[in-house]
C-alpha cells in the first residue's frame, strides 16, 4: 500500500470506529458463569480444542499466564504482540472477569471496560463459538490457580490506537467474505461439527487464510496458504484414517512430521475425543475414502 492509502485507510478506520464506539456496543447475554465440575472438565476441553494454551501457556509452564511474544507485520506496520496472563489473578490476569466479560472478549474482542481487542487475538473466528463453549471456558479459567505474571504491554507504532479496532470490525463484517460452502454433506451433525471447529473453535483459517492489505481474512480464499507463515491446506486424496492420525501425531499421508508452530497445534489435537478428530477429518477431507498418497500440505 502507498502512504496516501495508508493514510486514508487510517482516517476512514478511526471514522468508522467513533461511530462504532458511541452507537455499536454489543449487545450480551448477562449468563453467570456456570461453577459445577461439569461445566468447568467442559471448559477444558474447550480449552485446549481452542489451541488457547499455544500462546497463552508458556512451554514448560503449567498455567496460562502469558509472556509468549507474536512479531506481526502488518499494513500500518511492525507490531509487538505480548500474550497476556489468563490465569485469574486480578492484578496482572483476568481476576473477576464475569461470563458477560468473557461473551464480549472472545465473540467481539471487546474488554470488560469497552476496549478493543487487536485481532492478534482471534475473535473474528471465535465470534462463531457457542456462548456455552464460551462461559465453559470461562468457568475452566476461572478456576485454575491465580498466578502473578506481569506482561508487558504491546508495542505498536504511536499512529496504531485502539479505537481504530473499532472501526476495523465493521470494515471486516462487509470485506471478509464468505467461505466456500460445503455442499455435500452439509446438514450432516458431523460435518457441521467439524465446520465448526476448523472454522470457528480450532480458527484454522487465522493462520492458513490469505489476508487484504488491511489484515482482514478473505474466506473466499479459505485455507489457500499465506506466504512466509503457514501454507494451504492441502488434502486431495488423504482419507479419513490419515487424517485423524495427523491430529494425533502430526504425521502427514507420505509419513512426514510437521513441525514449528503446526507441531504445538498438534499437542492441542491430539487430545480431542475421537468423535471430534473424525468431525475435522470430515470436513478436511470431504468423506474421502481410501488414500491416494497424494500431497499433503501442512509444515
Amino acid at each position: 500500500m502507498t502512504t496516501k492509502q495508508i493514510t486514508l485507510s487510517v482516517i476512514g478506520v478511526v471514522a468508522l470506529g467513533v461511530l462504532y464506539a458511541v452507537f455499536g456496543l454489543p449487545s450480551v447475554s448477562d449468563a453467570e458463569l456456570p461453577t459445577d465440575v461439569e461445566a468447568i472438565a467442559r471448559g477444558e476441553y474447550v480449552y485446549n480444542a481452542g489451541g488457547c494454551g499455544a500462546c497463552h501457556q508458556p512451554e514448560g509452564t503449567t498455567a496460562p499466564i502469558g509472556g509468549y511474544v507474536i512479531e506481526a507485520e502488518s499494513p500500518f506496520g511492525a507490531n509487538t504482540f505480548h500474550v497476556p496472563n489468563i490465569t485469574p489473578d486480578p492484578e496482572t490476569g483476568i481476576g473477576g472477569w464475569t461470563g458477560k466479560d468473557f461473551l464480549l472478549a472472545l465473540k467481539h474482542g471487546r474488554s470488560p471496560g469497552g476496549g478493543f481487542y487487536w485481532p492478534a487475538f482471534p475473535f473474528r473466528s471465535y465470534k462463531d463459538m457457542t456462548d456455552q463453549d464460551v462461559l465453559d471456558v470461562g468457568a475452566y479459567l476461572m478456576s485454575l490457580p491465580a498466578v502473578k505474571n506481569e506482561v508487558p504491554d504491546h508495542e505498536m507504532p504511536a499512529y496504531q490506537f485502539r479505537l481504530m479496532m473499532a472501526g476495523w470490525n465493521i470494515m471486516a463484517g462487509f470485506m471478509e467474505g464468505t467461505p466456500p460452502a460445503v455442499v455435500e454433506g452439509a446438514d450432516d451433525p458431523q460435518m457441521q461439527r467439524g465446520i465448526y471447529l476448523a472454522r470457528a473453535l480450532g480458527h484454522c483459517g487465522e493462520c492458513h487464510t490469505p489476508r487484504n492489505g488491511l489484515g482482514m481474512l478473505q474466506m473466499t480464499q479459505e485455507f489457500a496458504g499465506v506466504e512466509g507463515l503457514a501454507p494451504a491446506i492441502d488434502t486431495a486424496g488423504w482419507s479419513t484414517d490419515e487424517f485423524v492420525g495427523f491430529l494425533q501425531l502430526g504425521m502427514t499421508a507420505s509419513f512426514d512430521f510437521v513441525g514449528g508452530e503446526m507441531a504445538d497445534v498438534i499437542e492441542h489435537t491430539m487430545l480431542l475425543s475421537e468423535d471430534d478428530q473424525l468431525a475435522y477429518a470430515a470436513f478436511f477431507t470431504r468423506g474421502e475414502g481410501e488414500s491416494s498418497g497424494s500431497s499433503d500440505n501442512f509444515e
